[in-house]
């Protein structure tokens, strides 16, 4: 899936204490190269496994089963990591394994071998980008950094990497994913040594200007329905993952255009942290996930319509609401609910739950797309209808207490 995006407010940093050397270039480049990976293997995976003549019901088994995977490994994994002293060495071991799964796809070809193969891939790359996250995060708590200004080039390098990978895809074909993923995890590998080393995680000396946590528990009801809610919604977006890559070649769109295609989803999620800190200033959390939500419905609605290459780039745009307004507004929700020695624990909880949502819709797809073809998108506007609701649940399971003087809800 498209990486996580959200907005965490900056805060004062420690008196007496500073950040590692440059932390701040370290954390945005151990984003850019995973993500460098996500932007040739998320467009372009599906193209691959079309060349192997796989149908629509194995290539969403294929695209599932580690999503699946992964939301089993990234909680246990995650767990681990806040007990240690120091979270990024982790990220060398799935680096390091993830980029040789990705070598031995040279010798799969048939179903169940690339089946296995890429699940295998799924458990090592999983606690990957959460726990980058967590390190990120850690950051933005004790020294009151800017998560957006370090995030954003994750974005960037997505982008690019989309639409380099489309260009070379246009001109030699779906073969030319697998190199692009190896040389991907290979600078996965490398970055992971050069992550910020910030020691274990800590339950004091947060900074003020971050919203005390209400509870430090992630069994938080109102914290469980939401991540649950938001995980549903976000699941709603299997069918485009799978899919849609396909369909545009099918429309006669170029490689270089699906790439375009895919970049114009992303550049809008950019555009999103360059404007974050007026978006914390004027909407909530709670806003910001639900006006989500509803522009997710209507994406789905409008999507089976064949709009030409203009409409599908603008309707590609709407994904600055559906993904990172929603995805922004879960995160201030959990930092807002958890102390730092269960930052990894929560991210590891909400990719479950994500992943998990995801991995069962995207086998789903399959059929739906066998079945219904493009009307299955309206299949996706009913479930992400559904998680609305679950958050608007969520929204009136905060104590009452939240409510009393008709702020603190919505400052939330």
């Amino acid at each position: 899936m498209i990486p996580a995006t959200k907005t965490i407010p900056a805060s004062n940093a420690l008196a007496g204490e500073g950040a590692p050397p440059h932390f701040r270039l370290r954390s945005a480049l151990s984003y850019c190269a995973p993500l460098i990976v996500n932007g040739v293997a998320l467009p372009f995976f599906p193209v691959w496994l079309a060349t192997l003549h796989f149908n629509d019901r194995e290539i969403g088994i294929i695209l599932a089963v580690p999503l699946v995977v992964r939301v089993l490994v990234a909680p246990v994994v995650a767990m681990i990591a806040d007990r240690m002293n120091e979270r990024a060495n982790v990220l060398v071991w799935s680096g390091a394994l993830s980029l040789l799964t990705a070598i031995a796809l040279y010798w799969t070809s048939d179903f169940w071998p690339v089946l296995f193969v890429y699940a295998l891939q799924g458990a090592t790359y999983a606690p990957y980008i959460p726990i980058v996250e967590s390190i990120t995060i850690s950051g933005v708590r004790r020294w009151g950094l800017d998560y957006g200004s370090m995030r954003v080039w994750g974005s960037i390098a997505f982008i690019f990497s989309t639409l380099i990978g489309g260009q070379m895809i246009g001109q030699w074909g779906g073969g030319t994913v697998l190199p692009v993923m190896v040389a991907g995890f290979i600078l996965t590998t490398a970055m992971a040594v050069f992550c910020p080393r910030i020691g274990p995680t800590r339950r004091r000396n947060i900074p003020i200007n971050i919203q005390a946590p209400v509870g430090s528990s992630l069994r938080n009801p109102q914290l469980l329905v939401t991540m649950i809610g938001v995980s549903v919604q976000q699941s709603s977006h299997a069918m485009l993952y799978t899919f849609s890559s396909i369909y545009w070649h099918q429309l006669g769109f170029s490689g270089t255009q699906v790439g375009i295609l895919w970049s114009a989803g992303v550049f809008s999620e950019v555009m999103v942290f360059f404007l974050s800190r007026r978006l914390s200033r004027r909407f909530s959390a709670w806003t910001l996930i639900r006006f989500g939500s509803a522009m997710c419905i209507c994406r789905w609605i409008l999507f089976p319509m064949n709009l030409g290459f203009v409409g599908y780039f603008v309707l590609q745009c709407f994904h600055s609401c559906t993904y990172a307004f929603v995805h922004t507004g879960i995160q201030r929700r959990i930092v807002a609910t958890v102390q730092e020695t269960q930052e990894a624990s929560a991210q590891g909880a909400y990719y479950f739950y994500n992943g998990m949502c995801l991995g069962l819709m995207t086998v789903a797809s399959g059929y739906l797309y066998a079945w219904l073809g493009l009307a299955s998108y309206y299949v996706m506007a009913g479930v992400a209808a559904f998680g609305l609701g679950m958050v608007m649940i969520a929204y009136y399971l905060q104590p009452q207490s939240a409510v009393v003087g008709g702020k603190t809800r919505e400052a939330s």
